[in-house]
């Protein structure tokens, strides 16, 4: 029997949203995605719920300060170490022994920082559209911002510089970028919501900045180039062509991965799983699939 079941994980002082999607009991390790931003929502991954069945779960959760789970207002809470432990708290809360971990974008980050910490409840892990340097992420986005036409380009930095980001222009100029880099098709109703509230909140802002190419947040300097060989676990990772996820940033990481698969989606761009969504499917499928078959232990 399929379950589609949602509550809330103990986190602290606070509470964190899952919903989870699939057999009552299933026979393989479920499939948990951490959503990107920081503080975007995880709507815009739920079409990724087409990977539940029978014999494996799909579960979804919103970060706190995100979506259905608590909104506290205390910057101090807006660190990647806190939001290692709440990983670890939110496996724990629902009971799972062995997770496939999938991070997309800031996910990922979070992903690689679990399983430098934590790998032992991995069963594998997916780095989906992200990277292993924010340094580099930055360069390289501002690389793609410079053919953008020049007015777009004028527009960002006159509000950049006078700390109007939020200014309507502001935003306005920022859909010449994402509709090359973010979503090269037309938003879905839950990419919309999703990405429509990351303002709403406090994580994007102090966390990452005005931008996906103004980084002045708490992660600007964040870079674990330097540590990815000491992730041992079957590894995937997954970008786009056009993606701000660049090539450069992507074959940094399946390098240092030792054993790592590197797939890129030729249509796609930073949300691959929208943008071709049945090829990315069977990607992903083949992936668990190739681990569970080979019974590797995921430690």
């Amino acid at each position: 029997m399929i379950i589609d079941q949602q509550g809330f994980i103990p986190v602290g002082d606070y509470k964190v949203w899952y919903r989870r999607i699939g057999g009552d009991q299933p026979k393989q390790p479920p499939l948990l995605l951490l959503h990107g931003g920081p503080g975007a929502l995880h709507n815009y991954l739920l079409n990724l719920k087409e990977l539940a069945s029978e014999d494996r779960q799909v579960i979804f959760y919103d970060q706190l300060g995100c979506g259905n789970s608590d909104i506290p207002d205390d910057d101090s809470l807006w660190r990647v170490e806190r939001f290692v432990e709440e990983l670890g708290l939110v496996i724990k809360g629902l009971g799972l022994e062995k997770v496939h971990l999938l991070g997309q974008s800031w996910g990922g980050m979070l992903a690689i920082e679990y399983a430098l910490t934590q790998p032992g409840t991995i069963e594998s892990l997916i780095l989906a559209n992200t990277l292993s340097s924010m340094p580099l992420w930055v360069a390289e986005a501002n690389r793609l911002r410079n053919d953008l036409p020049p007015e777009v380009q004028a527009t960002l930095l006159k509000h950049e510089a006078a700390g109007t980001t939020e200014s309507e222009e502001y935003q306005a100029a920022l859909i010449p970028f994402y509709d090359r880099h973010v979503c090269r098709v037309p938003w879905t109703e839950d990419v919309a919501y999703s990405f429509g509230h990351i303002l709403d909140g406090p994580v994007y802002k102090y966390m990452n900045g005005p931008s996906e190419f103004h980084v002045i947040g708490v992660i600007k300097d964040w870079d674990r180039t330097d540590r990815l060989g000491e992730i041992k676990l079957p590894t995937l990772i997954v970008s786009g062509r056009y993606d701000e996820s660049t090539p450069t940033i992507n074959e940094i990481m399946q390098k240092g991965i030792e054993g790592s698969e590197w797939v890129v989606f030729e249509n796609s761009s930073h949300l691959a799983h929208v943008e071709e969504p049945e090829e990315y499917f069977a990607v992903v499928r083949q992936f668990l699939s190739k681990v569970e078959q080979a019974g590797v232990p995921g430690r």
